[in-house]
C-alpha cells in the first residue's frame, strides 16, 4: 500500500476530517507541526508527501526519503519548497488549491462591499416604499429618481488601504482578488513573507500597530491559538483609524464582540461583518446581533464562508493520477 506522509499546522477536528477523506488504498501518516527530525524519519520509506501549511521542502528532506515520488502543497505558497533539489531528486512537485480557501476569499469581498455600500439598508430601502420618497414615474432616458430614499455615505474601496490580519492562503487570495482595485493591501503575521511573495501579491508588510492604525478595512483572518484569544479586544479595536470597517472570517473567539459593538455605537466604526462566532451557534444576547436587528451596518453570518460545497479529499488527487499514470494537475516542477 502507498505510504503518504501528511503534514499540518491544523487542529485535530480539520485532521481526522483530512483522514477520514483518504482514499482506502493509500496508507496516512499525519503529523502535526513535525520537527524535521521526526519528519525525516517519517519520510525514510514514504512515496508521497503532502504539505499543508508548514515547510521546509529542501534538500535535506529529499536525501532523507529515498523514494519519494511526489510533494502535494496544499495551497499557492510554495516559497518553502526548493524547487530546484526537487528536481535534482527527481521529485515532481505539484500544488493543490484548496477551494474553501478560496470561497473564505471571496466572502471577505462580499463582507467588504455589503459595508461600503450598505447593503443591508439600501435594500430595506428598496423593500419598503414610502409616500415620503414621491409619486412613481414610470422611466426613460431621462426620467427616474436616482438614489430615491436619501441614502448617504455610500463609499468605494478601490483606493483604499486595506490590512490583512493573519496572512495565509485565505489572506494571499483575497491580495490576489483586489488586484486591479487600486487598494493598498497591508499585512501582519507571526512570521513575515519572503519579498518575493510579497512583490507577487503586492503586498506590504507592517508591524500590529501601524497595520491599526492605517487600514480603511480590517480583515482578521486570525487561526485560534492561545496567543489569538481575544486578540482583538478594546484596546486594539480603541487603536483603530476612524471610519474603519472590521470584517473577520478567521476564527471565533479571537476578537471582543462587545468592545466592536461598543466602537460602531460610538460612530468610531463604520462598519463590522463577522462570520464565525465566539459562540455558535449565535446567541441571543450577543451584542451584535442586536445591532444588526436594528438595522445596522452590521453583517452577521452563520459560519458559512467557505461554503456548502466541501472539496473533500481533493489533495489526495494527485497521488491517485500518479499511481495510475495520468497527468498531474497543477505542477510545479
Amino acid at each position: 500500500m502507498p505510504r503518504v506522509v501528511y503534514t499540518t499546522e491544523r487542529s485535530l477536528v480539520h485532521q481526522q476530517r483530512a483522514l477520514s477523506a483518504a482514499p482506502p488504498e493509500l496508507s496516512i501518516t499525519m503529523l502535526h507541526q513535525p520537527a524535521p527530525q521526526a519528519l525525516y524519519a517519517a519520510l525514510q520509506d514514504a512515496e508521497y508527501l503532502i504539505s499543508e501549511r508548514v515547510g521546509v521542502v529542501d534538500e535535506q528532506l529529499f536525501a532523507s526519503a529515498p523514494y519519494l515520488k511526489l510533494v502535494v502543497r496544499v495551497g499557492s505558497f510554495h516559497h518553502d519548497i526548493d524547487l530546484h533539489a526537487a528536481r535534482a531528486a527527481d521529485v515532481t512537485v505539484c500544488r493543490h488549491p484548496d477551494a474553501g480557501t478560496h470561497a473564505v476569499a471571496e466572502h471577505c469581498i462580499l463582507q467588504m462591499l455589503v459595508l461600503t455600500r450598505k447593503l443591508r439598508q439600501v435594500e430595506q430601502a428598496a423593500l419598503a416604499p414610502d409616500p415620503r420618497w414621491g409619486e412613481p414615474r414610470q422611466t426613460d432616458e431621462n426620467v427616474f429618481a436616482y438614489n430615491w430614499s436619501g441614502q448617504r455615505g455610500l463609499g468605494r474601496i478601490e483606493g483604499r488601504t486595506v490590512g490583512i490580519l493573519g496572512m495565509g492562503e485565505i489572506g494571499a487570495e483575497v491580495a490576489r482578488r483586489l488586484s486591479g482595485w487600486g487598494c493598498s493591501i497591508l499585512y501582519h503575521k507571526r512570521r513575515r513573507l519572503p519579498e518575493s511573495v510579497e512583490r507577487e501579491l503586492n503586498i506590504t508588510y507592517v508591524d500590529s500597530e501601524g497595520l491599526l492604525a492605517e487600514s480603511d478595512y480590517l480583515v482578521s483572518l486570525l487561526p485560534y491559538l492561545p496567543e489569538t484569544v481575544n486578540y482583538l479586544n478594546q484596546d486594539r479595536i480603541n487603536r483603530l483609524r476612524s471610519g474603519a470597517f472590521v470584517l473577520s472570517c478567521g476564527s471565533g473567539g479571537t476578537f471582543d464582540e462587545a468592545a466592536l459593538a461598543r466602537a460602531f455605537q460610538d460612530g468610531r466604526l463604520a462598519g463590522v461583518a463577522v462570520d464565525s462566532h465566539t459562540w455558535e451557534p449565535l446567541r441571543a444576547d450577543d451584542p451584535l446581533l442586536a445591532l444588526a436587528r436594528a438595522g445596522a451596518n452590521v453583517l452577521l453570518t452563520p459560519h458559512i464562508a467557505a461554503g456548502t460545497e466541501f472539496d473533500r479529499g481533493g489533495e489526495y488527487s494527485n497521488i491517485l493520477r500518479h499511481l495510475q499514470g495520468e497527468p498531474l494537475l497543477y505542477r510545479l516542477t
